[in-house]
């Protein structure tokens, strides 16, 4: 038996899982994100911890047999984020998210200082990353950088409470700024760009090794008579590959959650930055990945379902069954800024081409395909960088509607795969990494692909109908940037 947990922005899910990969059991429970400050995004650790003790009391009260007999746990984690210890391990601050957009200034300081930034972490420095977090607290909050002795990851440090132990898997270490990617190892020149050394990391590992066991006395209290084992485990995207199969090179798929991710699968380092596109490690051994990133993917939906106070199954369904042409209008999903090919924290979105006939349908419609297009950016940005893609599963809430995927297919041109279990997500993937920990099996023999329940194949008439309008939407990128640098010159003077 295992336990995967999945560490999100929104909540923890924790899932029991038996050795013929079926789901025994499983819980979330929600978390809230703190905004202090605008574009400013944290939580308390603490909340994470104690979410996920009530995900192991929800596991163990609907499966007390299964429960007793887990042998291993796997880790999913919200990627980025910066958990600041000082001495003793105490949390020094709340952790700075993936989404905060407060160090835009200091990214580009990163790069100042170290010019081959982008050739050994092999991305953009974004405020999403973690180095920058560190430069922004150094500078705004000096006593506690004085007291930082370590810094972790979000899921590092739901492993420090587990087991002590201050580790870090591969992918999940990728996003920080501070790993040499190719060669798989903290990069001694980027740290000191921040001020810090190798001794305030955790140790590394892959996301297949095991690293660490539950403390004694914590196994004790949940009735293990040994202690799991914990696997090295995986940054959010990175487990949501293991479980959906994704582990050899060309493997694709487009995860439609809260933010959007187009990933491939490659056997070596691909660099993609001209269009900032991230190259991680993947959490299998010797393996890599590209994904083009959009900030604002189901996101975009619940905020018009917020907007117009209509759920968002009910928005949908005022769409034809079959959407035969483009919406009238066009959406930018830049709600959040956009990291895929833009890099750019300040722009934000909108809608044009409205008219006094634009209805709510034709609204909503344009929420869709203002996402579709944001991938197609990201899928032109991994050809450019030398990935092929000629077809991707689909996973993550958004794959639930069969019209959004329909228009996804027509605008990227490609076959798009439904899947029996699409909505697993990290939890999944995590649990197969602790299996892989304990018994040490291959991946190809615990990552298997779960069953495509229907193809989406590019509806010729609608595709071209796209292509027609895509230069139509990249075209507002600038406009927009234009109106906002007035804005910024605007509240300068």
């Amino acid at each position: 038996m295992y336990i995967g947990i999945d560490l999100g922005t929104s909540g923890v899910k924790a899932v029991l899982v038996d050795g013929a990969q079926e789901v025994l059991a499983s819980r979330t429970e929600g978390l809230t994100v703190s905004r202090p400050h605008p574009g400013w995004s944290e939580q308390d650790p603490e909340d994470w911890w104690r979410a996920v003790l009530r995900c192991f009391a929800a596991l163990r009260e609907a499966e007390p047999v299964a429960f007793a007999a887990v042998r291993g746990i796997g880790l999913s984690g919200q990627q980025h984020g910066a958990v600041l210890l000082g001495e003793g391990g105490r949390v020094l601050r709340p952790c700075i998210l993936w989404n905060d957009l407060r160090s835009g200034a200091e990214c580009a300081e990163i790069e100042r200082r170290f010019p081959r930034s982008r050739e050994v972490c092999a991305n953009i420095a974004m405020p999403g990353f973690t180095a920058p977090k560190l430069l922004w607290v150094a500078e705004h909050e000096p006593a506690v950088f004085a007291a930082v002795r370590h810094v972790l990851l979000p899921k590092a440090w739901v492993r420090y409470r587990l087991t002590g132990e201050m580790i870090e898997d591969m992918s999940d270490a990728s996003g920080t700024l501070w790993l040499d990617v190719g060669a798989r190892r903290w990069s001694d020149e980027a740290l000191a760009v921040c001020g810090l050394s190798e001794a305030a990391m955790p140790v590394l590992c892959e996301g297949t090794d095991p690293a660490g066991r539950v403390v004694r006395d914590l196994a004790s209290e949940w009735g293990w008579r040994e202690p799991p084992v914990l696997a090295g485990s995986a940054g959010d995207n990175a487990a949501g590959a293991v479980g959906i199969g994704a582990i050899a090179p060309g493997s694709a798929f487009l995860s439609l959650g809260t933010s959007g991710v187009l990933w491939v699968t490659t056997d070596r380092l691909r660099l993609g930055t001209r269009s900032a596109i991230h190259a991680f490690c993947h959490a299998i051994p010797q393996t890599w990945h590209q994904m083009g990133v959009t900030l604002s993917a189901a996101a975009s939906l619940v905020w018009w379902s917020r907007v117009t106070g209509v759920d968002e199954a009910a928005l949908l369904e005022e769409l034809p069954e079959r959407i035969e042409r483009p919406s009238e209008a066009i959406f930018l999903p830049y709600l959040s800024g956009e990291r895929t090919p833009h890099n750019d924290p300040e722009i934000r979105g909108g809608f044009l081409g409205l008219s006094q006939d634009t209805t709510r349908a034709a609204l909503t419609q344009a929420v869709l395909e203002g996402v579709a297009f944001s991938f197609r950016d990201a899928l032109d940005g991994l050809r450019e960088s030398g990935s092929v893609l000629t077809e991707a599963d689909v996973i993550g809430g958004g794959s639930r509607s069969a019209r959004w995927v329909r228009i996804l297919s027509a605008v990227l041109d490609l076959p798009l795969h439904r899947l029996k279990h699409g909505e697993r997500g990290g939890s999944f993937g995590a649990a197969r990494l602790a299996r892989m920990a304990v018994t040490g099996e291959a991946p190809a023999v615990v990552c298997g692909a779960p069953e495509r329940v229907e193809t989406v194949l590019p509806d010729p008439v609608l595709r071209e109908a796209y292509a027609a309008v895509l230069p139509r939407y990249r075209a507002l990128y600038p406009a927009v940037r234009g109106l906002v640098a007035k804005e910024d010159a605007g509240a300068e003077e």
